[in-house]
């Protein structure tokens, strides 16, 4: 339920106060836009110098299929608000047009997420080139944060599935994650019946055609990161002519099922935690755990198993969020020290570090309240996907692959439970050629734990217009972390120049 979400941020900031943005436009005409300064000031405490943040909020029909998208008479209720927020430079020039944003997830915030990128390059954003030509355009998808957010999992339930043994081996173990599974999907299906399945990619990616049109673009202009690259991937298969230029980083290849997006990232995260673990060997005096990393993190999680560590709270550091502090640093590079530092605290008696780092993942405040991340994940990767693994089948995978990616492989299978038993039905998205479509740039990381760069080539020839540039680093995603990425995305943006042929960027 968790791992599959490959969330591009190793945490999101709350969603702000919604009120200023005043209210909704109706489908087919231009938003109402608004300063809304306190959007930053929640998330980050202060506004990007020399730039304006303003937010709006248009109306989309639930149902692209037979919605109406009416605003009076029959069905004037049968509309999501989708949540916008437009961020411009003070020293724009020669502007292009707008470059939409998708962080990822699924359930990501676009609009925290074009805040972020703000900042500029010193701080990980977006280049001042890029700042300078377009307006950024965050905007949560439907059922996320701000926009008609799906809310039906309670913050005991996120506990509880996050703090469970990530590898129940017993069948008694099994059943009461199953348990779990089964409260947590009638809750919700009580709650919203079959319009669960109209959270999924493809009705979002045609309300991005809306929002291109309410921004008064003619083409689309593009930046997706991880699941947002699926969402790009819908839209040029959609709406190929109305491609200007699309960025998918942290590519996922569409034609996985669910069981095969499982294994790749369980695959993906035995190769990065391997890759930490050399790291740790080779750098002790900042690995307190080496020089075995795997040997510490297993011991770690087999004692939590049994005698979980409890903080002064009362708070118990469970195998489940001792795991979940494992999947958190594997994200970022930057992760691979936060880590040995937490499981050598824990060792020694303190879990704070372990529930830091876990609860970045998972979107809970110290309080112990959650945000939508984890319900609107649930509800659009089950939208998308026809095939139900049993729960046969689940424990099959579990045991497979115990021995074939020991640390991950287990919790990857049983974490298709929550699919095997959500109601709703579904709205799977389409897997074919986006002909018509210009050139579509197409990124992978070599050590991408969450998105494995398997599947960047795949995503590319499945489009048949993709172009893949590579970037031979750790963690997931590659924009704007290096120069030589940074340099081709810029390119391929401004001035629609492709990448050569195969270009390989050096890590850092």
């Amino acid at each position: 339920m968790v791992v599959t979400a490959g969330c591009t941020l190793p945490a999101f900031a709350p969603r702000a106060d919604v009120d200023a943005q005043g209210s909704a436009a109706p489908p087919g005409t231009a938003p109402d836009w608004r300063a809304c300064p306190e959007v930053p000031d929640d998330l980050v405490g202060r506004s990007a110098p020399g730039v304006r943040y303003e937010c709006a909020r248009i109306q989309v029909p639930r149902d692209w299929a037979g919605g109406t998208g009416a605003t009076t008479g029959p069905g004037a209720d049968e509309t999501f608000e989708i949540a916008l927020l437009r961020v411009r430079s003070d020293n724009q020039r020669n502007r292009i047009g707008s470059l939409l944003i998708n962080p990822g997830g699924p359930g990501g915030s676009g609009v925290d997420t074009a805040v972020y990128l703000s900042f500029g390059e010193q701080f990980g954003g977006l280049p001042d080139s890029i700042m300078e030509r377009f307006d950024i355009i965050g905007f949560d998808p439907r059922g996320v944060a701000r926009s008609s957010p799906v809310e039906c999992i309670s913050d005991a339930d996120l506990d509880g599935v996050f703090g469970y043994d990530p590898d129940p081996e017993s069948q008694e173990k099994f059943d009461v994650l199953v348990m779990m599974a089964k409260r947590i999907g009638q809750g919700c299906g009580d709650k919203y019946g079959d319009q669960l399945k109209l959270y999924s990619t493809e009705q979002t990616a045609r309300d991005m055609d809306a929002i291109r049109a309410a921004v008064g673009d003619d083409k689309m202009t593009y930046l997706g990161y991880s699941y947002g690259t699926l969402l790009g991937a819908t839209y040029a298969q959609l709406f190929p002519q109305r491609v200007r230029a699309l960025v998918l980083d942290g590519a996922v290849d569409p034609r996985q099922n669910l069981i095969a997006g499982s294994e790749s990232q369980a695959r993906g995260f035995e190769r990065a935690f391997d890759n930490f673990g050399r790291w740790c060997a080779a750098n002790a005096a900042n690995c307190p755990i080496a020089p075995d990393a795997r040997a510490a993190v297993v011991s770690a999680i087999d004692k939590a198993r049994s005698s979980p560590i409890r903080s002064a709270d009362g708070r118990e550091a469970t195998a489940g969020w001792v795991f979940y502090a494992v999947i958190s640093s594997l994200y970022n590079e930057t992760g691979w020290r936060q880590l040995a530092r937490a499981i050598d605290q824990l060792d020694k008696g303190n879990p704070e570090a372990v529930f830091q780092l876990a609860d970045n993942y998972a979107d809970r405040d110290q309080n112990g309240r959650y945000t939508n991340l984890f319900d609107a994940n649930t509800a659009i990767n089950c939208a998308d996907d026809e095939e139900r693994p049993s729960l046969e089948r689940i424990r099959q995978l579990q045991s497979q692959w115990r021995t074939q990616y020991p640390l991950f492989g287990p919790a990857l299978a049983t974490g298709l439970v929550s699919c095997t038993e959500w109601p709703g039905g579904t709205d799977p998205y389409p897997t074919g050629r986006a002909t018509g479509a210009p050139p579509i740039l197409v990124i992978g990381t070599t050590g991408d734990p969450a998105t494995p760069y398997e599947q960047t080539p795949a995503l590319a020839e499945m489009l048949g217009v993709g172009r893949v540039l590579t970037w031979d680093g750790e963690g997931h995603t590659a924009y704007p972390q290096t120069p030589c990425i940074t340099e081709a995305v810029d390119a391929y943006l401004i001035d629609l120049t492709l990448p050569a042929e195969g270009l390989r960027c050096p890590a850092r």
